[in-house]
C-alpha cells in the first residue's frame, strides 16, 4: 500500500479509536459529580469504572477470535455502534445501578475497538513502519483524552452531565461512514473457527469473582474472613478449570501456545503491571482534583492535560525512533523506569501541593506510559505467527485491561478504606461526629457544601489517600521494568499483516492445485 492509501485506511480506524476513547474520557472528569447526583458511594464510583473495564477485559479476546471468522471491518463497525448506543443509554440513567449496567455494555463495544483497531493496524502496516504511524495514533488518542475531559466538564457545568453520554453519537456516525469508505481489505479464504463459549464463560466468571472480592473486602467484610476464602478459592477454581478447557478446545479464546513465546509472556506480565499502575491510579485523579482541590469538572480536565501531553509527545517521538532505528527495547526500559519514577513523584502530592509540581509529576508519568504501552503491543505482534495476530494482540490487550480492572477495584477499595480512616481521625480531632457529614464518610462529598473546618479535613483526607495509591503502584511498575529488562529484541519485520495473509492464502491455493493435479493424474 502507498503512504496515501495507508493514511486513508488508517483514518477510519483512528476515528473508531477516537470515538471509543472519547466515550470513556468525556465522563472521566465528571464522574464525581455524576455519582454524587445519583446518590452513589465510593464503592459505586469504583464500580462505574470497573464495570466498563470488566466487560472490556472479558470481551476483548472474544472479539480477537471473531476477527479470524468474519469480516473485520463489519466487526469494528458493530463494536462502534454498541459503544455509542450504550453510552447514549447511560445518559438516561436515573440511578447508579442503571449507569453501571450501561457502562458494562459500553465496555463490550470498547473491547472490540481495543482489539480490532490494533489488529487492523497490523494488517495494513508492517512492524518496521508501524512506529511512525503509531505517532498518529498517539496524537488522536491524545486529542480524545485531552478533549474528552474538557468537553465533559463544559457539558457538566453547562447543560448537565447527561449530555456527556450523547456527545459521541455524531462522531460515531462519522466513524462508521469513514470506515466504510476508506478501509478496503482483500477477500481471503477464511478458516472455520469455533468460538469457545465454555472458556469465555469460565474466564468471565473467574475474573468477575476476583473483582467482587477485591472490591468488597475491607468494606463489606474483612480481608481475612470466610467470604474471602470462598471467593478466592472459587475464583482460582474457575480460572484453573478455564485453563483446562482452553487446553482442550479446538479454538480456545486464549490459545495456550502463546505462552510458549517468551516475548509474548514478558509483554503480558508488563501489560498487567502497566494496567494496574496506570488505570488503577489515573481514574482516581478526578477525585483528587475535584474533592481534594475543590475544582470544577472543567478545571479538573484542564489540570490533567500535562499527563496526556507527556503521553502524546512520548508515544509520537518513540514511534518515529522505532521506525527509523528498528529498535524498541531501550525505549521500553526507559519508559518503564520513567513510569515508576512518575508514580513515586505522584505519591508525594497532598491537597495543598503546588499545581505546577502536580502538573510536572503527571507529565513524567505520561512520558513513561507513552514510551512503554504501545511498544509492548508492537514487540508481541512482531514475534507472532500470522494466524495468531488476532488472538495474540487481543490477549495482550486482555491482560492489560485485566490488570487495570483489578487495579481499579483493589485500589478503589484501598482508597475508600484509607479515606474513611483519615476522615474519622481528622473529624475526631475537631470534636465532630462523623454523622455531621451527609451519608457519613462512605459517600463522595460535595466539598462546596461543607463548612470550612470539615471541608479541610475532607480535602486533606482525599489528597493523602489518592497519593498513597500512587505509592502502592510503584512496586507494580517495577515488575513491568523487570519484565522489559528480560525482553529479547527481535528485528522488526517489513511486511504487513495483509501481505503475510495473502502469502499464506496463495500457498494454500497452490497446495490445493497440486492436490487436484495429483488426483487427476
Amino acid at each position: 500500500m502507498t503512504h496515501r492509501e495507508i493514511l486513508e485506511a488508517l483514518s477510519g480506524i483512528l476515528m473508531g479509536l477516537f470515538v471509543s476513547i472519547l466515550a470513556t474520557s468525556v465522563v472521566s472528569s465528571s464522574l464525581p459529580r455524576i455519582v454524587s447526583d445519583l446518590h452513589g458511594s465510593q464503592s459505586s464510583f469504583t464500580w462505574v469504572v470497573v464495570a466498563t473495564l470488566l466487560t472490556t477485559t472479558v470481551s476483548t479476546p472474544i472479539w480477537g477470535k471473531l476477527a479470524d471468522l468474519v469480516d473485520r471491518k463489519n466487526l469494528i463497525q458493530l463494536a462502534l455502534a454498541i459503544t455509542v448506543l450504550s453510552s447514549a443509554a447511560a445518559g438516561l440513567s436515573h440511578n447508579v445501578e442503571m449507569l453501571i449496567s450501561m457502562r458494562a455494555l459500553q465496555g463490550i463495544g470498547a473491547g472490540g475497538l481495543t482489539a480490532l483497531g490494533t489488529v487492523l493496524i497490523a494488517d495494513i502496516i508492517s512492524p518496521r513502519e508501524r512506529g511512525k504511524y503509531m505517532g498518529l495514533m498517539g496524537a488522536v488518542m491524545g486529542v480524545a483524552m485531552i478533549g474528552g475531559p474538557l468537553l465533559g466538564g463544559v457539558m457538566t457545568d453547562g447543560p448537565g452531565w447527561r449530555w456527556n453520554f450523547f456527545v459521541g453519537v455524531p462522531f460515531a456516525v462519522a466513524a462508521i461512514i469513514v470506515l466504510q469508505r476508506t478501509l478496503h481489505l482483500p477477500v481471503l479464504r477464511r478458516r472455520s473457527v469455533t468460538i469457545d463459549y465454555a472458556g469465555a464463560l469460565l474466564i468471565s466468571a473467574g475474573v468477575t469473582t476476583l473483582l467482587l472480592w477485591v472490591t468488597f473486602a475491607g468494606s463489606k467484610f474483612d480481608w481475612a474472613s470466610w467470604q474471602t476464602a470462598v471467593m478466592v478459592v472459587g475464583a482460582l477454581a474457575l480460572l484453573t478449570f478455564a485453563v483446562w478447557v482452553e487446553s482442550r478446545a479446538a479454538e480456545p479464546i486464549i490459545p495456550l501456545r502463546l505462552f510458549g513465546n517468551r516475548t509474548v509472556v514478558l509483554a503480558l506480565v508488563a501489560s498487567i503491571a502497566v494496567g494496574v499502575a496506570l488505570f488503577g491510579t489515573s481514574v482516581f485523579l478526578s477525585q483528587y482534583m475535584q474533592v481534594a482541590r475543590g475544582k470544577t469538572p472543567t478545571i479538573s480536565g484542564l489540570l490533567m492535560i500535562p499527563m496526556i501531553l507527556g503521553q502524546l509527545i512520548s508515544s509520537t517521538l518513540s514511534g518515529r525512533i522505532v521506525s527509523r532505528t528498528g529498535r524498541y527495547r531501550t525505549l521500553m526500559i526507559s519508559g518503564a523506569t520513567t513510569l515508576a519514577v512518575g508514580l513515586g513523584l505522584m505519591g508525594t502530592i497532598r491537597y495543598d501541593t503546588s499545581f505546577v509540581l502536580v502538573g510536572l509529576y503527571m507529565f513524567v508519568l505520561g512520558v513513561g506510559v507513552g514510551a512503554l504501552m504501545q511498544n509492548l503491543v508492537l514487540a508481541a505482534q512482531n514475534t507472532l505467527e500470522i494466524q495468531d495476530i488476532g488472538s495474540g494482540t487481543a490477549t495482550v490487550a486482555f491482560f492489560r485491561t485485566l490488570g487495570g480492572a483489578v487495579g481499579v477495584s483493589a485500589l478503589g477499595a484501598v482508597l475508600g478504606s484509607r479515606v474513611t480512616t483519615l476522615m474519622i481521625a481528622g473529624l475526631t480531632k475537631l470534636g465532630i461526629d462523623v454523622s455531621a457529614l451527609s451519608g457519613g464518610t462512605g459517600a463522595i462529598p460535595n466539598v462546596s457544601t461543607l463548612p470550612g473546618p470539615i471541608r479541610t479535613v475532607v480535602e486533606a483526607s482525599y489528597g493523602q489517600a489518592v497519593a498513597d495509591l500512587f505509592l502502592v503502584a510503584v512496586p507494580i511498575a517495577l515488575v513491568a521494568l523487570v519484565a522489559v529488562l528480560f525482553l529479547k529484541e527481535v528485528p522488526l519485520g517489513h511486511r504487513s499483516g495483509v501481505e503475510l495473509r495473502l502469502e499464506v492464502a496463495q500457498a494454500l491455493a497452490d497446495d490445493d492445485d497440486v492436490d487436484s493435479d495429483a488426483q487427476r493424474a
